[in-house]
């Protein structure tokens, strides 16, 4: 079992940066793979970046690569979202997810591949 809890979320002007951060619970936490997702109103959840359970590896989609960096610090149990350059386009509420397996050294971007969620945090851009 893991919990995870968002927060650094916050209202921002276009450019601006924020931290998103995602303590979790749980003896697995170390050992999972963990996404950031996103959900703007009326859209669908869309994958944003991901880490392997070493953090060794890191994976973005197109829009947010050069501009957004995921970290882990396993000791600390939290994943990190580091945000910048943002655009009213990245407007949405953030989640962190934990994926289902342990161990995986893969990048998936389907929801359906993560079993543990947060509640989520809105990140709001202005222009």
């Amino acid at each position: 079992q893991v919990q995870l809890v968002e927060s650094g979320g916050g209202l921002v002007q276009a450019g601006g940066s924020l931290r998103l951060s995602c303590a979790a619970s749980g003896r697995t936490f170390s050992s999972r793979a963990m996404g950031w997702f996103r959900q703007a109103p009326g859209k669908e959840r869309e994958f944003v970046a991901s880490i392997i359970w070493s953090g060794a590896s890191t994976y973005y989609r197109d829009s947010v690569k050069g501009r957004f960096t995921i970290s882990r610090d396993n000791a600390k149990n939290t994943v990190y979202l580091q945000m910048n350059s943002l655009k009213p386009d990245d407007t949405a509420v953030y989640y962190c997810a934990a994926q289902k397996w342990t161990f995986s050294t893969t990048h998936l971007l389907g929801t359906g591949n993560y079993e543990y969620w947060g509640q989520g945090t809105q990140v709001t851009v202005s222009s």
